[in-house]
């Protein structure tokens, strides 16, 4: 697990000549111990001040590198500087009682040695490298660690939208199924997380584009890890194509279940007009006969009721016929 909000760096590794990692403290940062290390890795907390302030006087980065480390709003993105890259990438939002849409970002500046990771809410797919650095499962170059962390993130999105697509599926069920009542409200719902992620997926391919593109010729990416970011490229080309599928799907559903709801209201709108021409006649002569005037034919009858029911009965009778004719019920 990361150390609390309030500790600026959540973890470190300092690697020797052949690669073997030393976890580092913050201490250690502070008093330029890693100068003793062929290369670093720090994972910082964006939001420490302490972070902000060792970034800016003391990494040896210059103030715009910075200054697109820290900045709040950013997209996903991976752009040359100097000798090394700046890198925003972004994960599905994995903790505890948050919404796997809002998604997380993970910026990084990747130099031949040294690695700055940073993030203001925990990305596990950081931990999950940080595990593979602590059991010796993977190379601790720059380029490595780079390209394990795209495709850490690339696995936990893919899961994300797997979900979302087994999602529709079940939505297209419950839409067919005239023995479930597909509760409508949920459609809108589910079509505004798909577009939020999907507004930061296609720029997420970009950057891995640019990377495969790029990542040889400066020398910090060898051929495998050019060869896993190209597999994270194309999972990510696959998985912005299935999210696109998904979007449309969501947006046949909602016009369905419009359409649908439409429909159940001109049939019930139908009934109701049936009823009122079936009572009209009904209607009108009760509302004739109630006037209390006089002269109202059989008043002084004893059979007068008996022969207003008949009348009105056989009313009924031939509305339902003629409606029946007309092809109306």
């Amino acid at each position: 697990m990361e150390p609390g909000n309030n500790e600026p760096l959540l973890f470190g590794f300092g690697f020797d000549e052949a690669g073997l990692p030393t976890p580092l403290t913050w201490d250690d940062v502070l008093e330029g111990k890693l100068a003793a290390f062929k290369r670093a890795w720090l994972h910082l907390d964006r939001q420490s001040a302490q972070a902000q302030g060792w970034l800016y006087r003391k990494s040896g980065l210059d103030r715009v590198t910075v200054q697109a480390l820290l900045q709040e709003e950013t997209r996903p993105r991976a752009a040359r500087h100097g000798h090394g890259y700046l890198i925003n990438l972004r994960g599905p939002n994995l903790n505890e009682g948050a919404d796997v849409e809002d998604l997380v970002t993970l910026r990084m500046w990747a130099g031949e040695n040294l690695l700055i990771t940073l993030r203001a809410r925990p990305v596990r797919s950081a931990s999950d490298v940080r595990k593979l650095v602590e059991d010796g499962d993977i190379p601790t170059s720059t380029g490595a660690l780079v390209a394990s962390i795209a495709d850490r993130l690339t696995d936990r999105m893919e899961t994300v939208l797997d979900e979302f697509d087994d999602e529709a599926d079940r939505y297209e069920d419950e839409l067919l199924d005239p023995r479930v009542n597909l509760d409508r409200s949920v459609l809108p719902e589910f079509r505004r997380r798909i577009l939020q992620v999907r507004r930061h997926i296609t720029p997420q391919r970009e950057a891995l584009n640019t990377l495969v593109r790029d990542g040889g010729q400066s020398g910090l990416f060898s051929e495998t890890d050019l060869l896993y970011l190209r597999e994270a490229a194309d999972r990510m080309t696959r998985l912005t194509e299935l999210l696109e599928t998904i979007r449309e799907r969501s947006s046949v559903l909602y016009e369905e279940a419009a359409q649908e709801g439409t429909e159940e209201t001109n049939r019930r709108l139908f009934v109701l007009a049936i009823l009122s021409a079936i009572f009209l006649p009904i209607s009108f002569v009760t509302g004739l006969f109630g006037v209390n005037l006089g002269g109202i034919p059989g008043s002084g009858s004893p059979v007068a009721f008996l022969t207003l029911v008949a009348a009105l009965a056989a009313s009924v009778v031939v509305t339902l016929v003629l409606l029946r004719w007309q092809r109306w019920i």
